[in-house]
């Protein structure tokens, strides 16, 4: 049994090792330091400068993906964008949004805000992706809501995507693989 673990634990560790992204159960340990943020609203991180090129590449992706509009956001501060659920996509929990249909952010920094389920979301904070929002669990539905720290490599980028695709998951129902 002890030598089905090893092999199991060896393998998660080389498919970390060829994808960035997290496997499906399971989030690599972030290797950057964790910010610092602020304990209130607005909720951001300090001192941390976003990688312009990966910043853009993000939007990128998350733009090409259907089911999503990127516009200004309603709910952060000026300069961010939020991320939408089209009008065609029925929501399958409307109470893990805070307003409208947007279901994460991107702010000025490069950090985002967004809704992941619960357990997901704990496990992005312990393993240095995410801090849970000053909001989080004051409401039905705000449990998962966390910021997710500026991703500043592209195998940040990767996992970063990721988290994004699985709040999107989680506010309509939809795999977003099949999309």
């Amino acid at each position: 049994m002890r030598v089905v673990r090893i092999f199991r634990f060896l393998f998660l560790i080389l498919l970390v090792g060829v994808s960035s992204a997290p496997a499906q159960d399971s989030l690599p340990m972030r290797e950057t330091p964790v910010p610092r943020t602020t304990n209130g609203v607005p909720h951001v991180q300090i001192g941390v400068e976003p990688v312009p090129e990966i910043s853009a590449e993000l939007l990128q992706r998350v733009s090409r993906t259907p089911g999503i509009e990127i516009q200004d956001s309603i709910l952060s501060l000026p300069g961010a964008l939020g991320f939408w659920v089209t009008e065609e996509v029925p929501l399958a929990r409307p109470d893990a949004i805070v307003r409208g249909r947007e279901f994460a952010h991107l702010h000025p920094d490069g950090s985002l805000h967004a809704s992941l389920p619960p357990a997901l979301a704990d496990q992005a904070v312990q393993r240095g992706w995410a801090v849970h929002h000053p909001w989080s669990g004051r409401r039905p539905g705000w449990d998962g809501f966390v910021m997710i720290y500026t991703p500043v490599s592209g195998a940040e980028l990767e996992v970063v995507l990721e988290l994004i695709m699985k709040s999107y998951e989680y506010v309509t129902g939809r795999d977003a693989t099949s999309l």
